[in-house]
Protein backbone atom coordinates (compact mmCIF):
# COMPACT_ATOMS: atom_id res chain seq x y z
CA UNK A 1 0.00 0.00 0.00
CA UNK A 2 1.26 3.52 -0.74
CA UNK A 3 2.81 5.55 2.03
CA UNK A 4 2.20 9.28 2.51
CA UNK A 5 4.36 11.22 0.11
CA UNK A 6 5.23 8.09 -1.86
CA UNK A 7 2.66 7.30 -4.49
CA UNK A 8 -0.55 8.89 -3.23
CA UNK A 9 -0.82 11.35 -6.11
CA UNK A 10 -2.16 9.62 -9.18
CA UNK A 11 -2.86 10.74 -12.72
CA UNK A 12 -6.58 11.18 -12.07
CA UNK A 13 -6.14 13.32 -8.97
CA UNK A 14 -5.26 16.97 -9.17
CA UNK A 15 -3.72 19.38 -6.69
CA UNK A 16 -6.00 22.38 -6.12
CA UNK A 17 -4.98 25.78 -4.85
CA UNK A 18 -8.56 26.57 -3.81
CA UNK A 19 -10.97 24.09 -2.32
CA UNK A 20 -14.70 23.75 -1.78
CA UNK A 21 -15.97 24.25 1.75
CA UNK A 22 -19.00 23.04 3.66
CA UNK A 23 -21.45 25.38 5.36
CA UNK A 24 -24.18 24.26 7.76
CA UNK A 25 -26.40 27.09 8.96
CA UNK A 26 -29.37 26.80 11.32
CA UNK A 27 -29.88 23.20 10.22
CA UNK A 28 -32.87 21.50 11.82
CA UNK A 29 -34.52 18.17 11.16
CA UNK A 30 -37.64 16.91 12.93
CA UNK A 31 -39.16 13.47 12.62
CA UNK A 32 -42.65 14.04 13.98
CA UNK A 33 -42.23 15.28 17.54
CA UNK A 34 -38.59 14.24 17.70
CA UNK A 35 -35.87 16.76 16.82
CA UNK A 36 -32.81 14.90 15.46
CA UNK A 37 -30.84 18.02 14.47
CA UNK A 38 -31.53 21.29 16.25
CA UNK A 39 -30.41 24.67 14.83
CA UNK A 40 -26.95 23.34 13.99
CA UNK A 41 -24.33 25.66 12.45
CA UNK A 42 -20.67 25.06 11.57
CA UNK A 43 -18.17 25.46 8.74
CA UNK A 44 -15.69 22.97 7.31
CA UNK A 45 -12.65 24.52 5.65
CA UNK A 46 -10.93 23.25 2.49
CA UNK A 47 -7.50 21.68 2.84
CA UNK A 48 -8.16 20.36 6.34
CA UNK A 49 -9.45 17.19 7.98
CA UNK A 50 -12.36 17.93 10.30
CA UNK A 51 -13.65 15.44 12.85
CA UNK A 52 -17.44 15.31 13.26
CA UNK A 53 -18.06 13.79 16.67
CA UNK A 54 -20.94 12.97 18.95
CA UNK A 55 -22.42 10.05 20.88
CA UNK A 56 -24.89 7.64 19.29
CA UNK A 57 -28.11 9.49 18.59
CA UNK A 58 -26.40 12.89 18.38
CA UNK A 59 -27.55 13.56 14.80
CA UNK A 60 -24.27 13.06 12.91
CA UNK A 61 -25.57 10.70 10.21
CA UNK A 62 -28.75 12.74 9.79
CA UNK A 63 -26.61 15.84 9.20
CA UNK A 64 -24.44 14.04 6.64
CA UNK A 65 -27.54 12.79 4.84
CA UNK A 66 -28.92 16.31 4.66
CA UNK A 67 -25.63 17.50 3.16
CA UNK A 68 -26.05 14.83 0.46
CA UNK A 69 -29.68 15.69 -0.23
CA UNK A 70 -30.89 12.31 1.04
CA UNK A 71 -33.00 13.94 3.75
CA UNK A 72 -34.79 17.27 3.40
CA UNK A 73 -34.13 19.71 6.28
CA UNK A 74 -37.05 21.02 8.30
CA UNK A 75 -35.23 24.36 8.50
CA UNK A 76 -31.85 25.85 7.71
CA UNK A 77 -29.43 24.80 4.99
CA UNK A 78 -26.56 22.43 4.36
CA UNK A 79 -24.35 23.67 1.53
CA UNK A 80 -21.36 22.33 -0.36
CA UNK A 81 -19.46 25.04 -2.19
CA UNK A 82 -22.33 27.41 -1.49
CA UNK A 83 -24.95 25.15 -3.11
CA UNK A 84 -27.38 22.50 -2.03
CA UNK A 85 -26.46 19.04 -3.29
CA UNK A 86 -29.38 19.03 -5.73
CA UNK A 87 -28.01 22.22 -7.33
CA UNK A 88 -24.52 20.85 -8.02
CA UNK A 89 -23.96 20.58 -11.79
CA UNK A 90 -21.52 17.67 -11.40
CA UNK A 91 -22.11 16.16 -7.97
CA UNK A 92 -19.63 13.27 -8.31
CA UNK A 93 -16.78 15.67 -9.07
CA UNK A 94 -17.79 17.94 -6.19
CA UNK A 95 -18.53 15.58 -3.31
CA UNK A 96 -17.81 11.93 -2.63
CA UNK A 97 -19.25 10.04 0.31
CA UNK A 98 -18.88 6.76 2.13
CA UNK A 99 -21.65 6.68 4.72
CA UNK A 100 -21.88 2.92 5.08
CA UNK A 101 -19.92 -0.10 3.86
CA UNK A 102 -22.94 -2.16 2.83
CA UNK A 103 -24.15 -0.61 -0.45
CA UNK A 104 -22.69 -3.30 -2.70
CA UNK A 105 -24.37 -6.05 -4.68
CA UNK A 106 -23.05 -9.21 -2.97
CA UNK A 107 -22.79 -11.11 -6.24
CA UNK A 108 -20.88 -8.39 -8.09
CA UNK A 109 -17.11 -8.06 -7.90
CA UNK A 110 -15.57 -4.97 -6.38
CA UNK A 111 -14.19 -3.94 -9.77
CA UNK A 112 -17.54 -4.32 -11.48
CA UNK A 113 -19.25 -2.35 -8.73
CA UNK A 114 -16.93 0.58 -9.46
CA UNK A 115 -17.22 0.09 -13.23
CA UNK A 116 -21.02 0.43 -13.07
CA UNK A 117 -20.72 3.65 -11.06
CA UNK A 118 -18.04 4.98 -13.37
CA UNK A 119 -20.04 4.22 -16.52
CA UNK A 120 -23.00 6.28 -15.31
CA UNK A 121 -20.73 9.34 -15.11
CA UNK A 122 -18.53 8.80 -18.14
CA UNK A 123 -15.49 7.84 -16.10
CA UNK A 124 -13.08 5.42 -17.82
CA UNK A 125 -12.29 1.95 -16.48
CA UNK A 126 -8.65 3.02 -16.12
CA UNK A 127 -9.75 5.24 -13.24
CA UNK A 128 -11.40 2.22 -11.57
CA UNK A 129 -8.20 0.17 -11.74
CA UNK A 130 -6.20 3.14 -10.53
CA UNK A 131 -8.38 3.52 -7.44
CA UNK A 132 -8.44 -0.19 -6.63
CA UNK A 133 -4.66 -0.04 -6.57
CA UNK A 134 -4.68 3.19 -4.57
CA UNK A 135 -6.91 1.87 -1.77
CA UNK A 136 -4.97 -1.37 -1.55
CA UNK A 137 -7.39 -4.06 -2.80
CA UNK A 138 -6.29 -4.87 -6.38
CA UNK A 139 -5.95 -8.59 -5.57
CA UNK A 140 -9.53 -8.75 -4.31
CA UNK A 141 -11.03 -6.64 -7.08
CA UNK A 142 -12.37 -9.63 -9.05
CA UNK A 143 -13.85 -11.36 -6.00
CA UNK A 144 -17.52 -10.96 -5.12
CA UNK A 145 -18.13 -8.07 -2.74
CA UNK A 146 -20.39 -10.31 -0.64
CA UNK A 147 -17.25 -12.13 0.56
CA UNK A 148 -15.35 -8.98 1.52
CA UNK A 149 -14.35 -8.33 5.10
CA UNK A 150 -15.53 -5.11 6.74
CA UNK A 151 -12.11 -3.55 6.16
CA UNK A 152 -12.17 -4.44 2.45
CA UNK A 153 -15.68 -3.01 2.13
CA UNK A 154 -14.45 0.21 3.73
CA UNK A 155 -11.69 0.46 1.14
CA UNK A 156 -14.10 -0.26 -1.71
CA UNK A 157 -16.46 2.42 -0.40
CA UNK A 158 -13.59 4.89 -0.29
CA UNK A 159 -12.67 4.04 -3.89
CA UNK A 160 -16.28 4.68 -4.93
CA UNK A 161 -16.25 8.04 -3.14
CA UNK A 162 -13.09 9.05 -5.01
CA UNK A 163 -14.23 8.04 -8.50
CA UNK A 164 -15.01 11.58 -9.64
CA UNK A 165 -11.95 13.11 -7.91
CA UNK A 166 -14.27 15.24 -5.73
CA UNK A 167 -13.33 18.40 -3.87
CA UNK A 168 -15.20 17.26 -0.75
CA UNK A 169 -15.22 13.91 1.05
CA UNK A 170 -17.81 12.87 3.64
CA UNK A 171 -16.69 9.74 5.50
CA UNK A 172 -18.72 8.01 8.20
CA UNK A 173 -16.60 5.74 10.43
CA UNK A 174 -13.99 5.10 7.71
CA UNK A 175 -11.66 3.16 10.04
CA UNK A 176 -14.38 0.73 11.18
CA UNK A 177 -13.22 -2.83 10.53
CA UNK A 178 -9.67 -1.88 9.59
CA UNK A 179 -6.69 -3.51 11.29
CA UNK A 180 -4.01 -1.28 12.91
CA UNK A 181 -2.01 -1.08 9.68
CA UNK A 182 -5.16 -0.16 7.76
CA UNK A 183 -6.07 2.52 10.31
CA UNK A 184 -2.61 4.05 9.99
CA UNK A 185 -2.96 3.94 6.20
CA UNK A 186 -6.37 5.65 6.35
CA UNK A 187 -4.99 8.36 8.63
CA UNK A 188 -2.16 9.17 6.24
CA UNK A 189 -4.46 9.02 3.24
CA UNK A 190 -6.96 11.50 4.66
CA UNK A 191 -4.19 13.89 5.65
CA UNK A 192 -2.71 13.67 2.18
CA UNK A 193 -6.03 14.36 0.47
CA UNK A 194 -6.48 17.50 2.58
CA UNK A 195 -2.96 18.88 2.83
CA UNK A 196 -1.56 17.97 -0.58
CA UNK A 197 -4.68 18.13 -2.75
CA UNK A 198 -6.70 20.77 -0.94
CA UNK A 199 -9.73 18.56 -0.44
CA UNK A 200 -12.29 19.20 2.28
CA UNK A 201 -12.50 16.08 4.46
CA UNK A 202 -15.29 15.69 7.02
CA UNK A 203 -14.97 12.44 8.96
CA UNK A 204 -17.40 11.08 11.53
CA UNK A 205 -15.92 8.59 13.99
CA UNK A 206 -16.22 7.04 17.44
CA UNK A 207 -12.47 6.27 17.61
CA UNK A 208 -11.52 9.37 19.60
CA UNK A 209 -7.86 8.43 20.01
CA UNK A 210 -7.51 7.93 16.28
CA UNK A 211 -9.40 11.13 15.49
CA UNK A 212 -7.05 13.06 17.77
CA UNK A 213 -4.09 11.88 15.68
CA UNK A 214 -5.78 12.59 12.36
CA UNK A 215 -7.88 15.74 12.36
CA UNK A 216 -7.00 19.42 12.56
CA UNK A 217 -10.47 20.74 13.40
CA UNK A 218 -13.27 19.27 15.49
CA UNK A 219 -17.04 19.72 15.54
CA UNK A 220 -18.73 18.03 18.52
CA UNK A 221 -22.52 17.73 18.65
CA UNK A 222 -24.89 16.30 21.24
CA UNK A 223 -28.65 15.93 20.98
CA UNK A 224 -28.48 17.51 17.54
CA UNK A 225 -26.93 20.70 18.86
CA UNK A 226 -23.43 22.11 18.60
CA UNK A 227 -21.48 21.39 21.80
CA UNK A 228 -18.03 22.64 20.76
CA UNK A 229 -16.01 23.43 17.68
CA UNK A 230 -12.47 24.60 17.08
CA UNK A 231 -9.00 23.50 16.12
CA UNK A 232 -7.35 20.65 18.00
CA UNK A 233 -4.90 23.14 19.51
CA UNK A 234 -7.76 25.30 20.79
CA UNK A 235 -9.55 22.30 22.28
CA UNK A 236 -6.38 21.16 24.02
CA UNK A 237 -6.28 24.49 25.86
CA UNK A 238 -3.31 26.57 27.00
CA UNK A 239 0.02 24.75 27.26
CA UNK A 240 0.90 23.49 30.73
CA UNK A 241 3.40 21.18 32.39
CA UNK A 242 3.01 18.79 35.32
CA UNK A 243 6.02 18.47 37.57
CA UNK A 244 6.31 16.31 40.71
CA UNK A 245 8.88 17.13 43.37
CA UNK A 246 9.65 16.53 47.05
CA UNK A 247 9.07 20.16 48.01
CA UNK A 248 6.43 21.68 45.71
CA UNK A 249 6.44 24.91 47.73
CA UNK A 250 10.14 25.55 47.14
CA UNK A 251 9.99 24.60 43.47
CA UNK A 252 6.84 26.68 42.99
CA UNK A 253 8.63 29.71 44.42
CA UNK A 254 11.60 29.15 42.08
CA UNK A 255 9.31 28.84 39.07
CA UNK A 256 7.38 31.98 39.93
CA UNK A 257 10.64 33.86 40.48
CA UNK A 258 11.54 32.91 36.91
CA UNK A 259 8.28 34.40 35.66
CA UNK A 260 6.19 31.21 35.36
CA UNK A 261 2.84 30.56 37.02
CA UNK A 262 2.86 27.49 39.28
CA UNK A 263 0.09 26.05 41.43
CA UNK A 264 -0.58 22.81 43.26
CA UNK A 265 -2.63 20.40 41.17
CA UNK A 266 -4.80 18.58 43.70
CA UNK A 267 -6.16 16.20 41.07
CA UNK A 268 -2.64 14.92 40.43
CA UNK A 269 -1.62 14.69 44.09
CA UNK A 270 0.00 16.74 46.88
CA UNK A 271 3.46 16.67 45.24
CA UNK A 272 2.31 17.92 41.83
CA UNK A 273 2.57 21.39 40.36
CA UNK A 274 0.85 22.69 37.26
CA UNK A 275 3.15 25.13 35.48
CA UNK A 276 1.94 27.62 32.88
CA UNK A 277 4.32 26.77 30.05
CA UNK A 278 4.78 24.14 27.38
CA UNK A 279 8.57 24.21 27.72
CA UNK A 280 9.65 21.07 29.60
CA UNK A 281 13.34 21.98 29.34
CA UNK A 282 12.79 25.37 30.98
CA UNK A 283 11.02 23.79 33.95
CA UNK A 284 13.76 21.17 34.31
CA UNK A 285 16.50 23.81 34.16
CA UNK A 286 14.79 25.94 36.81
CA UNK A 287 14.39 22.91 39.10
CA UNK A 288 18.05 21.99 38.66
CA UNK A 289 19.22 25.53 39.43
CA UNK A 290 17.03 25.58 42.53
CA UNK A 291 18.37 22.21 43.69
CA UNK A 292 14.92 20.64 43.63
CA UNK A 293 14.53 17.00 42.53
CA UNK A 294 12.10 16.22 39.73
CA UNK A 295 10.19 12.94 40.02
CA UNK A 296 8.00 13.46 36.98
CA UNK A 297 7.86 16.04 34.21
CA UNK A 298 5.34 15.86 31.36
CA UNK A 299 3.06 18.05 29.27
CA UNK A 300 -0.52 18.53 30.42
CA UNK A 301 -3.38 19.02 28.03
CA UNK A 302 -7.06 18.26 27.77
CA UNK A 303 -7.24 15.17 25.57
CA UNK A 304 -10.09 14.79 23.14
CA UNK A 305 -11.69 11.87 24.96
CA UNK A 306 -11.88 13.76 28.24
CA UNK A 307 -13.31 16.85 26.55
CA UNK A 308 -15.80 14.73 24.61
CA UNK A 309 -17.07 13.02 27.77
CA UNK A 310 -17.26 16.28 29.72
CA UNK A 311 -19.36 17.85 26.97
CA UNK A 312 -21.64 14.96 26.10
CA UNK A 313 -22.27 13.87 29.70
CA UNK A 314 -23.05 17.34 31.01
CA UNK A 315 -26.72 17.88 32.01
CA UNK A 316 -27.43 20.16 29.03
CA UNK A 317 -26.00 17.67 26.52
CA UNK A 318 -26.87 14.33 28.10
CA UNK A 319 -28.45 11.98 25.55
CA UNK A 320 -32.19 12.61 25.73
CA UNK A 321 -32.87 9.22 24.09
CA UNK A 322 -31.48 7.14 26.95
CA UNK A 323 -34.65 7.42 29.00
CA UNK A 324 -37.02 6.80 26.10
CA UNK A 325 -35.27 3.99 24.27
CA UNK A 326 -35.34 6.04 21.06
CA UNK A 327 -32.20 6.60 19.03
CA UNK A 328 -31.56 8.99 16.19
CA UNK A 329 -28.75 8.53 13.73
Amino acid sequence: MPAPGGGWLTAGMTTRSEGTGISVQGLTKKFGDFTAVDDLSFEVAPGRVTGFLGPNGAGKTTTLRMLLGLIRPTAGEALIGGRRYAELPQPMSTVGSALEATGFHPGRSGRNHLRVLAATHGIPDSRVDELLDLVGIPAAARKKAGGYSMGMRQRLGLAAALLGDPDVLLLDEPANGLDPEGIRWMRGFMRHLAAEQGKTVLVSSHLLGEVEQTVEDVVIIANGRLARRGTMDELHGDPAVLVRTSDPGALGHALESAGLSAALDQEQGPDALRVGTGDLRQVGDIALAAGQPVHELRPLRTDLERLFLELTESPEHRNRNLSTGQEAA
